[in-house]
């Protein structure tokens, strides 16, 4: 006699809004089927209603629909589920598009083209924040201007950067380079300053001038000195360029060190303020200054 064994029922609902096979390929990938039922709607409009009725834990937004038309289903979703995890892939958006969708609170933002790997990891990051609060919080935001508070969370940090690209316009390496120095730095303040407690705050200001990009990141620890560092790589003497792994291993911290050093390598200047709890990073646009820095 064969076995009565009920396959269990899934018991979280994600919607996506018009998608196509790439997206639902990466969608069948990371929401396995029996803990995720996956439902599909082909209009904004229709997700709302959908959203009306039932209580989803993550909605994907249409890659054929602009930013402010996204943004606009989010805060018209949010009214009745306030603390939706939703994801926003568009085709068209500017600096004011990715700022409201901040303000807003969406989870993500993607604009066409994206990377697939770089959205499965901001799936997979909605699909596994616990209890799920935003924990980036707009102080102060122009398109050219931003001041924001960032909760001590590597989840938060990676979720910011994203943002941050988005609102960066740079090619697509540079855009590459400059994320990877902020999310360093980023990083190196959350743990160092802020301890990754998530009751804690990172400042992060960001200025886009005409010839530069510059990014300010102040963390609430008490500060160093770049030569009190001995587990970081930028610290290691000439003749000794992996000493800071031996000092990490004493010190119990995890592997790593290379922050500094890899962010100074992408961007064009680093300045740390007077009690190294506040750093700068610059990159400049035009290419006659990156030779006079």
């Amino acid at each position: 006699m064969g076995s009565n064994i009920m396959k269990p029922f899934a018991v979280r609902d994600a919607l996506v809004v018009d998608s196509d096979s790439d997206l639902n390929n990466l969608l069948v990938e990371i929401l396995k089927p029996r803990i995720w039922a996956l439902h599909h709607v082909p209009t904004n409009q229709a997700a709302l209603q959908a959203a009306k009725v039932k209580g989803f834990e993550l909605i994907i937004t249409s890659e054929n629909t602009s930013g402010r038309e996204d943004i606009e289903l989010l805060r018209k979703i949010r009214a009745v589920r306030p603390h939706i995890r939703l994801i926003i892939l568009t085709n068209e958006s500017t600096r004011a598009d990715v700022l409201a969708s901040m303000r807003e609170h969406a989870f993500g933002f993607f604009t066409k083209p994206y990377s697939l790997e770089q959205l499965g990891n901001m799936i997979h990051l909605a699909t596994e924040a616990p209890c799920w609060d935003d924990g980036i919080e707009l102080e102060s935001a122009t398109p050219d201007w931003i001041r924001l508070q960032v909760r001590c969370e590597v989840r938060t940090a990676d979720r910011l950067l994203q943002f941050m690209k988005e609102m960066s316009e740079l090619p697509e390496a540079e855009r590459e380079q400059v994320g990877l120095a902020f999310r360093e730095i980023l990083l190196n303040a959350m743990e160092h300053g802020g301890g990754l407690d998530p009751e804690k705050y990172v400042e992060v200001e960001y200025v886009r001038a005409r010839r530069m990009i510059s990014c300010r990141v102040s963390d609430p620890g008490p500060g160093f000195a770049l030569d009190e560092i001995a587990h970081a790589a930028v610290a290691n003497p000439d003749g000794d360029p992996i000493r800071h792994i031996a000092v990490r291993d004493q010190m119990g911290l995890r592997p790593g060190g290379f922050g500094i050093l890899l962010a100074r390598e992408m961007v064009d200047q680093i300045i740390y303020g007077q009690d190294g709890n506040e750093v700068l990073l610059i990159k400049y646009l035009d290419r006659s200054q990156r030779n006079t820095a």
